[in-house]
């Protein structure tokens, strides 16, 4: 008597869970900055990719090594490389948020048919901006 009704029960028991693939997590006020830089990356949208930095923006190469600083000679720097890559995309491999730090392990294509390259790319974010970013170029050993 109780399996007739231990089927139903159980179906209706699980029927009513919200399965935990339908929840999507909320992706963090930190990334949002970078998730529209990424954007206006691949879509070669200058206007769009400043957006998402300050205007006090220091851009780094590792170890330290201020390669400038402020969103005008950002928007200057990559509107000209946007304007001669038509080719140009980003895939992030892998992502790390902590606290205010965004760190992407990248793959990018500059122009169809060659090697994509290897990119790290730290992003330090406060007020909804990025204020910072740290490129580290990946170790060659040939």
């Amino acid at each position: 008597m109780i399996k007739k009704y231990l089927l139903p029960l159980t179906i209706l028991l699980f029927s009513s869970i919200p399965a935990m693939s339908q929840s999507k997590p909320e992706t963090p006020a930190v990334v949002k900055p970078v998730e529209l830089q990424l954007k206006g990356y691949n879509s070669r949208d200058i206007d769009l990719f400043a957006s998402a930095f300050s205007d006090t923006v220091k851009v780094y190469r590792q170890p330290g090594v201020l390669t400038y600083q402020g969103r005008d000679e950002l928007h200057k720097r990559y509107g000209a490389m946007f304007s001669s890559t038509p080719d140009l995309h980003c895939e992030i491999v892998n992502r790390i948020v902590a606290g205010d730090v965004v760190i992407d392990q990248e793959k990018v294509q500059r122009k169809k048919g060659e090697p994509r390259t290897d990119a790290i790319a730290v992003y330090r974010v406060k007020d909804g901006l990025i204020v910072e970013v740290t490129f580290i170029p990946p170790y060659n050993t040939q």
